[in-house]
């Protein structure tokens, strides 16, 4: 009885169904409700069909530096016009592609950001700018990170680097600056209210000192925290260990002597496996002599 119901209530939500709504049920089912089943004779088998004919394979390009041809260009006329109205502060400029990257001094930090941040009335987009006095639209308002590379060769080890954007004209522009321990660098968080946690970022990780930083702190790092960790003559293992003791219940802070001098590798050797052939360097008292072949001697029977 409970089969027949089931069946009987089956068939009438089949009825009453639409065809796509049938195609969940099984076969069996649908054919007791009269719905034709399977694939009709006249559809087309997809898997016979012929396939669209293949050209000439050609191997991809991975950004090509022709596809920026026209861009780089009007970064080149953006760059030599920001040069020439701020001389004394842009030392140079270089374009990657469609990035603008210009190269400014630590006393030029203040004019040169003021100046990229500043609106007019001239309505040009940046993809569109000319040598003309009047266009000085560029509206970078936006700061979008800011971070450093450690050089420690370099007499100004530490490379401050900004990234700007300007949505208004869909652009962006990087800026460069130099430092080192002694040397700070002013603040652009007045300028900017983002700048704040990534200039602590910079001073947290790498040392570089900010003039006028409303807070300069660590960010990143623990309290009491000894060193930079992103310097490149800061040790893998670090200078502390902070582990949990269970004789006195709490977490304590150690000293490590397992610390590791900065090294300067040359190009193409590594510390821990040999990249290429190589170069055998060792002096020729050390070299051992190449063994002579064993002479052939014949068994006397």
């Amino acid at each position: 009885m409970a089969t027949r119901l089931y069946r009987s209530r089956a068939l009438a939500s089949l009825r009453t169904s639409r065809p796509s709504e049938i195609r969940c049920f099984s076969t069996s089912i649908a054919q007791l409700a009269g719905f034709p089943t399977g694939q009709p004779k006249d559809a087309e088998n997809m898997r016979k069909s012929p396939r669209p004919p293949v050209g000439t394979l050609h191997s991809p390009l991975v950004n090509p530096a022709d596809k920026y041809g026209s861009k780089a260009e009007n970064m080149h006329k953006y760059g030599s016009w920001i040069m020439g109205c701020l001389p004394k502060y842009v030392q140079q400029i270089s374009v990657w592609k469609d990035e603008l990257t210009i190269y400014v001094s630590p006393s030029g930090i203040i004019p040169v950001f003021s100046f990229l941040k500043c609106r007019s009335n001239a309505p040009s987009s940046v993809s569109q700018l000319t040598l003309t006095p009047d266009n000085t639209s560029a509206e970078f308002t936006q700061i979008s990170d800011i971070t450093a590379v450690d050089y420690p060769t370099r007499d100004q080890r530490f490379e401050v680097v900004y990234n700007l954007l300007s949505v208004r004209h869909n652009a962006r522009i990087r800026v460069k600056t130099y430092a080192d321990e002694a040397t700070p660098v002013p603040s652009v968080t007045p300028l900017f209210d983002g700048a704040n946690w990534y200039e602590r970022e910079v001073y947290d990780l790498f040392g570089v000192f900010f003039t006028d930083h409303p807070d300069l702190r660590r960010i990143m790092t623990d309290y009491g925290f000894e060193g930079h960790p992103l310097r490149k003559d800061f040790p893998l293992t670090g200078y502390t260990e902070v582990r949990y003791d269970e004789e006195k219940k709490r977490i304590v802070t150690e000293p490590l002597e397992l610390t590791q001098a900065f090294r300067n590798f040359e190009g193409g050797t590594s510390a821990w496996e040999q990249v290429g052939p190589g170069t055998d360097r060792r002096p020729d008292s050390f070299k051992l002599p190449t063994p002579k072949p064993e002479e052939k001697t014949e068994e006397k029977k």
